[in-house]
């Protein structure tokens, strides 16, 4: 039956300015379709996007921004044809919360990748032209296709990360086969996707390198994480030795790498996968024509893969690290982001601190 939960208003904390604070905002979420499920949101992960957009680094937010695409919950209400979920079952909502539905990566289960483009949980334009807004808020109301059964057993604070972080770079591991035992991974940045990255290739039985730029990380790299292996990677020696030992290396950083340097590490026909955003990808042809190398991009995944990673990860129990705060210190967790001051990621208590 649909319910009239959207009517309720809505609280969430919003920025108005490319300032980036936030602070209480109330807002109408729509009204439950019948295809819609509506959310009570008990967490929300702390993403670096919710930094760019909260900021406009790209130049085009919508503001008042509510931001947040690491949303979990429990349902509330259904509309009339929803089938997949009932009221009270776990639940999670990751980076876009539409699609066209029609196109041939829609009809692959690849709706982040729709020919007209998928519509993004905040500060996206929705078919019915509203602009949307995310999970820094009491409840959401998304299309069933878009969610994602949460398995009972897993803590929900632990299943935020798994829809942005998690799946950013469960999708390109998987897309490259990183998942068989004894191949070599390495994973560039140890923040809230890289420690996903060591985690994964750990659970898949592949010997893990962390390359950091940070010295503070190796403790936490091999005697947390259970790393192989952690390379400085200003450390030309250290990164000799490694020349054409890696399978795959994926680049969680978002600063700017020596390409020509990683590109050498990799064994013939290994592959370079991006899944940060560095200023510009420059390399000398030869790195790649050489070792028949690849460099390869990624987002996060489509709906059908985003429920294989978090079934996989509550079958083997992964757990993202994180540290639990309050709504109302969303500023300073955004700030102690930036400064790299988390490990790993930020979720956000939303049941318990949003009033």
């Amino acid at each position: 039956m649909t319910s009239d939960a959207g009517n309720e208003n809505c609280l969430g904390w919003a920025a108005r300015d490319p300032s980036g604070f936030l602070s209480p905002y109330k807002f109408n979420r729509r009204d439950v379709g019948a295809d819609d499920i509506s959310i009570t949101i008990t967490h929300c992960g702390v993403c670096y996007a919710d930094v760019a957009w909260t900021r406009n680094v790209q130049g085009h937010s919508k503001y008042p921004l509510v931001p947040g695409h690491e949303i979990v919950g429990t349902v509330k209400s259904v509309g009339s044809n929803v089938q997949r979920f009932k009221v009270g079952d776990h639940v999670g909502v990751g980076t876009y919360v539409n699609s066209c539905r029609a196109c041939e990566y829609c009809d692959d289960g690849l709706e982040v990748q729709c020919s007209k483009g998928a519509v993004l949980t905040f500060d996206g334009i929705d078919t019915d032209g509203t602009v949307t807004k995310g999970g820094y808020s009491s409840h959401i109301v998304v299309h069933e296709r878009y969610c994602f059964k949460i398995p009972e057993s897993y803590p929900l604070a632990s299943a935020a990360p798994l829809l942005c972080a998690g799946i950013t770079v469960w999708t390109p591991m998987i897309a490259h086969k990183m998942n068989q035992p004894g191949k070599t991974l390495g994973v560039i940045g140890l923040g809230g996707l890289g420690h996903m990255a060591v985690k994964f290739g750990k659970s898949f039985g592949l010997k893990v390198t962390v390359f950091s730029t940070s010295l503070s990380k190796k403790d936490e790299a091999l005697n947390v994480l259970k790393a192989d292996n952690f390379i400085i990677s200003s450390n030309n020696e250290e990164m000799k030795a490694l020349e054409k030992s890696l399978d795959f290396i994926i680049n969680t950083a978002s600063g700017d790498i020596p390409f020509d340097q990683y590109l050498s590490l990799l064994k013939s026909g290994g592959v370079l996968s991006l899944v940060g955003f560095p200023s510009e990808v420059k390399f000398h042809p030869a790195s790649l024509n050489l070792g028949m190398r690849s460099i390869s991009g990624s987002v996060t995944g489509g709906t059908k893969q985003t429920q294989e990673m978090l079934d996989y990860c509550a079958n083997h129990e992964i757990y993202p690290n994180i540290e639990i705060v309050p709504i109302q210190y969303a500023n300073e967790a955004l700030e102690r982001m930036i400064k790299k001051d988390v490990k790993y990621r930020f979720v956000i208590d939303i049941a318990n601190s949003l009033k």
